[in-house]
């Protein structure tokens, strides 16, 4: 236990102005918990939050959600955790009595973003009651702190794999050459995609996507439209899954898709975005779109399991590791698309 009363964490303060500030460690009312942090992952949300602010996350306030860590304080009433525990936990649980939690829509609970696991770019995290009780895990002994922090973006991925038909002998596209088209990529082959595409920008990543198991990849100077085409013999993925979160690429993924065909708007826009659509295509082509977001406790829960299954290239992921003191560094290489993932060690 530390004897420690103070501790280091990033505050922002307004987009592009990120402090390190030394304040109290939390202390845990009935139900919380205190972890300390053991590494945390830099995300593209924490990205955006930091260069435009974010439509759910509130500025100023903590950043920083991916990550494991160690159970150092436990509040009154607290019966699955103790002291010492390896752990990983999301940011966010569903109340679970609102009208959409009572629908099964747990993903747009209400009172999602209320009370949140934020501030994992620090030496300490305080973890609320409704998130230690349903979307906590103990990490078990051969899991490695790198791989656990994944968890939430892999428990995104898992719920949006739900939201289309990726099985079969269906060609799926995704659109964009991060960290969640690249786990993503990996959950559509593991559900039996028959083919997996990949068009990005960057050789590195494009690189890193053949190594994860990407069948064909798009990028440098290839027409997409026209590379698809040639590998689809002109009639276009069954599904194209949208992972930049812009609108240019949402409409590039309308453009992709066959006849009958699905997708799934996966990056977030900036606030206040639009997109224009072909209305005849959408119309006489019979196009399903579908927006994807955040994750459930089930998709929590099979994310989990899916990761101690050890079929997924997760580390690989990580290609920088950095200090704390090093994080605005850390989220420029990201803004520059010099790092897909940076691990930040406290």
């Amino acid at each position: 236990m530390s004897e420690r009363k103070n501790a280091r964490v990033y505050h922002l303060d307004r987009p592009g102005e990120l402090r390190l500030v030394e304040s109290p460690i939390p202390e845990p009312a009935d139900g919380e918990l205190v972890a300390r942090v053991s590494v945390a992952l830099t995300c593209g949300t924490d990205v955006k939050t930091y260069r435009r602010g974010h439509a759910r996350l509130k500025v100023p306030g903590l950043l920083g959600h991916e990550f494991a860590g160690v159970v150092e304080h436990i509040g009154p009433g607290v019966r699955n955790f103790t002291a010492g525990d390896r752990i990983v936990a999301m940011p966010t649980a569903p109340c679970g009595d609102c009208v959409y939690c009572l629908r099964g829509a747990e993903n747009l609970c209400l009172h999602l973003f209320e009370d949140m696991t934020l501030g994992a770019y620090g030496e300490y995290v305080l973890i609320p009651r409704h998130i230690a009780n349903r979307n906590t895990y103990r990490i078990p002994d051969g899991t490695p702190d790198l791989q656990a922090a994944f968890l939430e973006p892999l428990a995104c991925t898992v719920h949006g794999a739900d939201l289309v038909d990726i099985g079969g002998d269906r060609t799926v596209l995704f659109i964009g050459d991060g960290p969640i088209a690249l786990l993503f990529a990996q959950v559509a082959r593991l559900r039996g995609a028959g083919r997996v595409l990949l068009a990005g920008r960057h050789a590195e990543r494009l690189a890193l996507a053949r190594q994860v198991g990407v069948d064909h990849v798009i990028g440098g100077d290839a027409g997409t439209a026209g590379t698809v085409a040639e590998l689809t013999d002109g009639l276009g993925p069954d599904v194209v899954v949208e992972c930049v979160g812009r609108p240019d690429a949402w409409e590039e993924a309308v453009s992709l898709v066959r006849r009958g065909g699905e997708v799934l708007m996966f990056g977030g826009c900036e606030r206040g975005s639009t997109v224009a659509l072909d209305t005849e295509r959408l119309h006489y082509d019979e196009i399903t779109l579908k927006g994807g977001f955040h994750f459930t406790p089930d998709s929590v829960r099979r994310a989990w399991e899916l990761m101690q299954g050890g079929a997924l290239a997760l580390e690989p992921l990580v290609t920088h590791r950095m200090s704390l003191d090093e994080l605005p560094q850390a989220l420029e290489l990201m803004s520059r698309r010099e790092a897909v993932k940076v691990a930040i060690v406290p």
